[in-house]
């Protein structure tokens, strides 16, 4: 029996549009074990959000079309299930917090009621007993549970997104998926909701994705962190590979178009162009237009994963047959 909660192989998403075939998410390979914090990073257009709405079986088809892979949870490949069995999944056993509370939940039903809903949805219980819960859902995040009544434009953003905590939580997910949470926040507010994450997490025991582009949120909840361009998940690791001993060029430009309080350089180092365009990605390594440090042969050649002691980097550089050409 495997130790993962979580394990994805070879995932790959598309989109057909006017415009061409939009290739999300190539071959990706992730795992989770329970209580772990894994760290999605990348820019807008990387892939993150696809790879997890093709998790909870969410993508809007048409245009979108998983082509092909698993997503094994707690041994089961969630592809192979019928739609009624993930209705039994989703909310229940895995639950998302999507980026934008302001528009998660709706606004002519009280807090209250989204809460309970899906508590009884899931759960055996009674309204009484759903609408108790709902009430010690709401204190355990922070609200005052006698607020069961008010509506969503009651609250301020910061208030939004505990509620939508407190339902993402509310029937204890072996798996929560962060997309983005603390991004319509101000700086205090998203301190306080990180924090509040963490410590339920710790009290449920929830394994959790974190999906993001923030560094820093990276560095305060997780455990290990994956880093996707193009599609593809080109560095992989525990938080101090990635951070102490970062091997991919990406992410090394990651880094430094960040701030550095000890350091004492006067201008940051961004990574130049853009990310590439999902309908004509670059052939051979997708990040080769933007790597200052790109031969010939990127351009050519597909990078495969290079483990170094489960430190998983996709490049060439790394890879035995290529190293001597950047000697």
């Amino acid at each position: 029996m495997s130790d993962k909660l979580l394990n994805i192989k070879n995932l790959s998403i598309e989109y057909r549009t006017e415009d061409g075939v939009v290739k999300a998410v190539n071959g990706i390979n992730l795992d989770l074990k329970e209580g772990e914090t894994l760290g999605l990073v990348g820019e807008t257009g990387a892939g993150k959000t696809t790879t997890a709405l093709g998790m909870m079986r969410l993508i809007p088809n048409p245009p979108g079309k998983i082509k092909g892979g698993s997503i094994e949870f707690e041994g089961r490949d969630l592809l192979s299930l019928s739609e009624d069995d993930m209705r039994g999944i989703r909310g229940n056993k895995i639950s998302m917090i999507f980026q934008d509370p302001m528009t998660s939940l709706n606004p002519v039903l009280s807090v209250g009621e989204q809460i309970s809903e899906v508590i009884l949805i899931h759960q055996n219980i009674n309204t009484e007993a759903a609408i108790d819960k709902a009430e010690e859902m709401l204190e355990l995040v922070g609200i005052p549970g006698g607020r069961y009544n008010d509506y969503p434009h009651q609250f301020s953003g910061g208030m939004k997104q505990r509620v939508v905590i407190a339902i993402a939580l509310a029937c204890n997910p072996k798996l929560l998926i962060a997309d983005e949470p603390t991004t319509a926040l101000d700086v205090t507010i998203q301190a306080q909701v990180l924090d509040l994450m963490n410590n339920l997490k710790e009290k449920f025991k929830t394994a959790m994705l974190m999906i993001t582009h923030d560094l820093g949120v990276v560095a305060q909840v997780c455990d290990k962190v994956a880093i996707m361009y193009g599609g593809e998940i080109i560095e992989y690791g525990k938080i101090e590979d990635i951070f102490e001993s970062t091997k991919h060029p990406y992410t090394k430009g990651l880094f430094g178009s960040i701030p550095n309080l000890v350091s004492d350089a006067k201008r940051l180092s961004p990574i130049k162009g853009t990310m590439p365009d999902p309908t004509n990605l670059p052939s051979g390594c997708p990040f080769h237009p933007r790597c200052d440090m790109a031969k010939n042969i990127c351009s050519d050649r597909i990078p495969k994963h290079t483990n170094i002691d489960g430190h998983r980097i996709k490049c060439l550089i790394f890879e035995e047959e290529t190293k001597k050409q950047w000697i």
